[in-house]
This record gives C-alpha cells, sequence and structure tokens, in this order.
C-alpha cells in the first residue's frame, strides 16, 4: 500500500503532483539537485494554496495541513529511504532520465514503484535503466492538476499488472480521473489529441493564412471551447513549443517547420515571451484578450 511518496523535480508540474498529494493526505518528500531549487519550490507551492481555496473551496486549515505533510530534501538517497513511490519529473531529456533512474535504483528500497510523469518519452525507454522493470510506469498528469484531474497510467510490455492496478487506485486516491493506457503510446491519448490540433494553429499562423486571435477566435465560436490553440500554447509555455517544433524540424527537414521554429524563437523566445509564466506570450496576463466579454463577438 502507498502511503509515502517522493516527487523528484520540483519544478512546475512537480510541485503541484507533490501538494495535490500532501492535500489528499500522503506523506511526501520534494526532491531536487540543489536546496536553491528546493527554496523556489516552496514558494511555488505556498503559491497554490488560495488557488486550492478558491478553485476547492479548502480551508486555510487544509491548506496549511498539506503543506505540513511536505518535505524537502537535496540528498536522494534520503529522499527516497522510506518512499513506497517515487514520481519522476525531471527534464524531458532521455540522457538526464537515464542516468537518474539508475542512480535512484541503487539508492531506492526494493519495494519502491518508480512511475515516470514524461509527456513524450516511453516508460520503455528507461525501463532497464530502473533496476525494476516490473516495478516502473508512466503516470501523467496535465497542468493545473487539482482542476484538471486527468492522470493517464501507462504501462510497458514489462510493467507488472498488480502495479499497473495499484498506481490506478493511487491516482484515485489524490483525486484524479485514473485513465488507464494498456499498450504505450507516445504522446499518451491527451497530447496525442493536443499535439496536432496545436500543430494545425501554429501551421496556420507561420502561412500567415490568420493571426492567433482570430485563429482562437474561430475555434472558441464554431465549438464552444473556452480557449483556443494559441490560449493553451500560452500554458503549455512557448519554449516547450519550440522545443517539440525544432526537433520535428531536425527530424523531417520540413522548411515551414523550420520556419516556424525561427518565428517562435525571434518573435517569442528572444524577447521572454514564453506564455503566462511570464506574462507575455501570444496573449498579455493577467488580462489577455480573449478573456475579454467581447472577444467572440
Amino acid at each position: 500500500m502507498i502511503k509515502k511518496v517522493t516527487v523528484a523535480g520540483s519544478g512546475v508540474l512537480g510541485s503541484q503532483i507533490a501538494y495535490q498529494s500532501a492535500f489528499h493526505g500522503f506523506d511526501v518528500t520534494v526532491y531536487d539537485i540543489t536546496n536553491e531549487a528546493l527554496e523556489t519550490a516552496k514558494e511555488r507551492i505556498e503559491a497554490l494554496k488560495p488557488l486550492y481555496q478558491a478553485d476547492l473551496g479548502a480551508t486555510e486549515d487544509q491548506v496549511n495541513e498539506a503543506y505540513a505533510r511536505l518535505q524537502f530534501e537535496s540528498d536522494l538517497a534520503k529522499a527516497v529511504a522510506d518512499a513506497d513511490l517515487v514520481i519522476e519529473a525531471i527534464p524531458e531529456v532521455v540522457s538526464i532520465k537515464t542516468a537518474f533512474y539508475k542512480q535512484l535504483g541503487e539508492v531506492a528500497p526494493t519495494k519502491t514503484i518508480f512511475a515516470t510523469n514524461s509527456s513524450t518519452l516511453l516508460p520503455s525507454q528507461f525501463a532497464e535503466a530502473t533496476g525494476r522493470p516490473a516495478k516502473f510506469l508512466a503516470l501523467h498528469f496535465a497542468n493545473t492538476i487539482w482542476k484538471n484531474n486527468t492522470a493517464e497510467v501507462m504501462k510497458h510490455e514489462g510493467t507488472d499488472e498488480a502495479v499497473f492496478n495499484e498506481i490506478i487506485d493511487f491516482a484515485k486516491a489524490i483525486g484524479m480521473v485514473a485513465l488507464p493506457l494498456y499498450k504505450e503510446q507516445p504522446g499518451y491519448i491527451l497530447n496525442s489529441l493536443l499535439v496536432p490540433f496545436l500543430d494545425a494553429a501554429e501551421m496556420l499562423l507561420v502561412k500567415e493564412v490568420a493571426d492567433p486571435e482570430t485563429i482562437d477566435k474561430t475555434w472558441m465560436i464554431a465549438t464552444g471551447a473556452p480557449l483556443g490553440p494559441f490560449a493553451i500554447l500560452d500554458i503549455v509555455g512557448i519554449n516547450t513549443a519550440y522545443n517539440i517544433v525544432l526537433a520535428k524540424a531536425a527530424a523531417t527537414s520540413d522548411t515551414t517547420l523550420e520556419q516556424l521554429a525561427t518565428m517562435l524563437k525571434t518573435n517569442y523566445i528572444d524577447k521572454n515571451k514564453l506564455g503566462r509564466a511570464t506574462g507575455e506570450g501570444f496573449y498579455k496576463y493577467p488580462n489577455p484578450s480573449f478573456a475579454a466579454p467581447d472577444f467572440l463577438k
């Protein structure tokens, strides 16, 4: 039974996973490689408290009690010493993840289940490096997990069925809607649907068919969706979009993708317009034009 959880990686999503788990009663250790990163994580998690109060109706006592169930540790061996589950949320770089899992496998107890939150990489890519492929799988969350509470649980061929079911139960226990995937799929369910949609919008922009506001307005009016693709890209982060486009351009030598990558870098990244995180991307925040009452008119 899972009681103690370690979240490795204290970035935006790692911090959310840690706090969500603590909010639902689990003892959680947040691990990162430096104390400076952990101090930033503490601030990031503190900022979640009012959001849980506003969005979930949580009381001040509840959000403070959740924070009290968190510990912060920069020594990996100490961070996982008694962990039943380690959720990895470190950068999407194969070499970094492989090295991490080799190190983790050496210091974690034999009981510990490992789960990757990777949104683009498959668990089978790292199963061997973990040293415990039967106790390894993917557990993928969407950003703003207390509201967008999907948890895609994806096994690889070597994942033990009992472990798969245990992580499904854990996902439900932390307030998620557990979505089991029985076969490996790049992009899982969510990104298999979302990425082509965002790609199509970016192609319309780079080909100068229409501007971001017009494209978003079209989608929102025609489908009733609350956000258009460029508003979503601002949430995802333009850095992430750029890295995906750059990788596709390198793999395909597609000149339009190369043009899109250049545009994203020149017009947005080089100007620190990275999306919501920096206050500006395709839109300006905290009052983006798509939120205005007359936007859809």
